[in-house]
């Protein structure tokens, strides 16, 4: 085989290995195309004076700005649509007066500076409508970020909920949260655009400039965070635990991942989209929750979370024994299932006291357990025994365990089977039978045996 020969088989075996490697651990091979659509207002208000010129001068020119800083960003797409620009409002109100003057594209920014410089505002303010108009600009794309940055200086003119058209967009996962930009709007309608995304408020020409690159580079930077998982000391120490986060304001899933230490035995870098507010679910036992984050765009975050822990272990017998039964945990003085655990399992939970009810026959209770931050805490239950009770025939049969001259009930037996074996906790027990076709007390069987860990015993009726 020749050099080239060699050379390209190498080649196509590294390719194809590379190709099997991603999709066995799901490596990321190409980065969520960005997509921005740019919302302007031309409704007749936008005439109105600020500052050294009106609203819509100002507005084109610093959007047209902002399309120059944009011009040679990779792996993105932009959009415009406009609103109030189609009908003067002298001429009756136009409640469906909204155009996607600019489709989806890359290089979309000379377009869209041209397009601008010929808008002139007319007419009123359907909000409501340009949203849901919106949601049918962004085409189906499995790997995008859809976002909206709308520019307005006015409130919903034509009876629409602009707040409810925005949930639905996000609801659906058509868009994230969209960015809202006021120039100049009276401070008592900042609610009515504070529930349909992240609003800024622009009260002049300057903060305008600012808010725009704000909101651009939000939409724009990877974000990334660190997740510490605080120990009792203060120590980003504990790890191995999944974590899940939540668009806090659509509930949905966002990231769903295992902690894990990187190779400096620091929590693991994160690249996380930071035009979401997050809400955190850190799945140690019982679950720790955070109900609000919010990143800052462009940095690295340190979002830190206590979450001390130690572990539990709860034993019978040697750990190669299989032990049937579990064992409830709860918190102390909770009535709550907090977790099933099995026999001989070691399993960690946060630091604190835990009251355990061993599901063995008879049940064990044991109260106000300590776990200690990086303490391994040992409860040692007796390995059980066993008994098999033989009768000639099928009837009642009930086993009870003595406890300071008092008789518990442990567990009645099935009446139709003539032989059952049965495990059970050292100590002293017995049991009680009577046949089925007997019909006095005076047929009732009795007797006594004790149960020794680890042996076997045997009962005939």
């Amino acid at each position: 085989m020749s050099f080239n020969r060699i050379t390209l088989f190498l080649l196509l075996a590294f390719l194809a290995n590379s190709t099997r490697l991603s999709a066995q651990y799901g490596t990321k091979t190409q980065e969520p195309k960005t997509r921005i659509l740019f919302i302007f207002d031309a409704s007749n208000s936008m005439n109105g004076k600020w500052q050294t010129t009106n609203k819509n001068e100002v507005a084109q020119r610093l959007l047209s700005q902002a399309m120059d800083s944009l011009r040679d960003e990779e792996n993105l797409e932009l959009a415009l649509r406009v609103y109030g620009h189609q009908k003067y409002y002298r001429m009756g109100q136009d409640c469906n007066d909204t155009k996607l003057e600019v489709p989806f594209g890359a290089n979309n920014a000379e377009r869209i500076k041209a397009r601008l410089r010929k808008i002139v505002p007319k007419g009123t303010t359907p909000i409501a409508m340009t949203l849901e108009k919106a949601g049918e600009d962004f085409t189906f794309c499995a790997n995008c970020r859809n976002i909206i940055i709308m520019i307005t200086d006015g409130i919903e003119e034509c009876g629409g909920d602009p707040c409810a058209v925005s949930m639905m967009l996000q609801d659906q996962g058509i868009v994230l949260k969209p960015f809202v930009i006021g120039i100049g709007l009276d401070l008592d309608f900042r609610e009515s655009f504070e529930c349909m995304g992240n609003f800024y408020d622009a009260s002049d020409e300057n903060t305008f400039k600012k808010v725009l690159g704000v909101v651009i580079s939000q939409a724009l930077n990877s974000t990334t965070a660190q997740i510490n998982l605080v120990d009792e000391s203060g120590n980003p120490s504990e790890t191995d635990v999944a974590i899940t986060l939540y668009d806090r304001k659509t509930k949905k899933i966002a990231e769903n991942f295992m902690h894990t230490m990187n190779a400096k035995g620091q929590p693991d870098t994160l690249t996380l989209d930071p035009v979401l507010q997050y809400q955190m679910t850190v799945h140690t036992i019982p679950e720790v929750r955070l109900d609000s984050f919010q990143l800052i765009p462009g940095k690295h975050n340190v979002i830190g979370v206590d979450a001390p822990q130690g572990t539990l272990e709860i034993r019978s017998g040697d750990y190669r024994d299989r032990v049937s039964f579990q064992s409830i945990v709860r918190e102390h003085q909770d009535s709550s299932t907090l977790y099933v655990q099995r026999i001989n399992e070691s399993v960690k939970y946060l630091t604190g006291f835990y009251d355990i009810e061993v599901l063995s026959l008879p049940r064990i209770y044991l109260n106000k357990v300590a776990v200690s931050q990086s303490h391994t805490t040992n409860v040692e239950i007796p390995k059980p025994g066993q008994v098999t009770i033989s009768h000639s025939g099928s009837g009642p049969c009930m086993i009870q365990v003595e406890r300071k001259n008092s008789l518990e009930k442990v567990i009645e037996l099935n009446p139709k089977s003539t032989k059952e074996t049965i495990s059970l906790q050292p100590g002293k027990y017995r049991a009680v039978f009577r046949p089925t076709g007997a019909k006095g007390v005076v047929f009732t069987q009795e007797k006594e045996f004790i149960i020794k860990s680890g042996a076997s015993t045997s009962i005939n009726f």
